[in-house]
This record gives structure tokens, sequence and C-alpha cells, in this order.
């Protein structure tokens, strides 16, 4: 977003033509001032009265240096840009009637997605009259959803949606956290008394 256009998501000062303003903000009075007020407030610190909360009743300002304020908005916008994180979706189409051999080949694609922080959306497609046995579809993906249960997660039960039966896997987080701690080993045996063994054997 460049300057100009975030400079027109704010009104400031004079562009400000409601009667009254909430301000808010640091060293300040927070409150509900006449909007002339508040801007006599803005000048006397050499700053800015920026409207924040049009929409709020009455709206919200804050008094500070516009300039400083645009480059906050905008710093935090990349922020949240890179906090973003794009969810990939990759699908995994099965027939009523597949085969284990297809199931399987199809089943490590998914292991592979599951593992690489994809989602996975299995469905299986009715074509014609096989739309009379989905309840083999449903049980094939179920199947599917428990066979990858240690790196997937059912975020969704299948559910027919006109020809597809949809399933819906989140990947499953992986932590060190969760595994067993390893068993500790066996204390070494102490060592025997001679004079004990001397008396077994006699």
């Amino acid at each position: 977003m460049r300057n100009d256009q975030v400079k027109e998501l704010y009104r400031i000062n004079d562009r400000i033509r409601v009667p009254e303003v909430r301000i808010v903000g640091d060293n300040i009075t927070n409150g509900v001032y006449l909007t002339s007020k508040a801007l006599q407030m803005a000048e006397d610190m050499l700053l800015d009265l920026v409207e924040i909360s049009p929409n709020a009743n009455p709206p919200v300002c804050r008094i500070t240096d516009y300039q400083k304020f645009l480059y906050q908005q905008k710093k935090k916008q990349k922020e949240q840009k890179a906090k973003s994180v794009k969810v990939v979706v990759k699908e995994i189409r099965f027939g009523p009637q597949t085969d284990d051999h297809d199931f399987n080949f199809k089943l490590r694609h998914a292991r592979g997605f599951l593992e690489e922080g994809a989602k996975v959306k299995a469905y299986v497609f009715f074509k014609g009259r096989s739309i009379l046995f989905k309840e083999h579809g449903e049980i094939l993906l179920l199947r599917f959803a428990s066979e990858l249960e240690d790196v997937g997660k059912v975020e969704q039960l299948p559910v027919l949606e006109g020809k597809r039966m949809i399933i819906m896997l989140s990947p499953r987080k992986t932590g060190g956290s969760n595994k067993p701690a390893p068993p500790k080993p066996a204390p070494a045996p102490k060592p025997s008394d001679p004079k004990q063994e001397k008396d077994i054997k006699t």
C-alpha cells in the first residue's frame, strides 16, 4: 500500500467535521471533547488530530505526529502480512471401488503432503449409479484418515457434496515435548560378599 493510499484511510485536523470526538492516547486526559477544543490541544502540542475509529460514537481520535503514525501503521501491516501463512490444500481423488494398490499409492502421497505442512482434501467421486454405494466411500475415507492419524488429524468428517464425498485432514503438529522419556537403565548389580558366597557353597 502506497503512502497516499494509507493517508486516505484517516481524516486529520480540519478534515474532521464532527462536533465532538473521543480522545485517547498517552500523556493526555482521555475523554470526549468538542472537536474545536481537540484541534486546539493538538495545535498547542505541535501535533495532529488523527481520526482512528470513524464509526465509533463519537469518533475516536488520537493526538500524535501524523507521519510517525503512518509509519507505525505501515509497519504493523508488514508484520501482519509476514505472520499470515498461506494454507496449501492438496486434493486426493478416489473412486468408490478403489483397489488396495491405488489406495496405498495415494496414501503415500497424502502422507508426504501432510508432513510438508499442507492440508489434504480427499474425496470419493461417484459416477452415475455408483452414488447408491456412498457408504463404501465413507468407509474408504475413514480408513484413509485412520492410516494417517500419526501425521494428520480430521478437520472435517466425510460429508457428501453433490457427487463427491469429502474428508479434510490437517497436519498434526509434532513436538519433542510429547515424546515419552527413555527408560532408565537398570541399576548395576552390587558386588557380592565373598563370605556369603562361601556360606552358600557350603
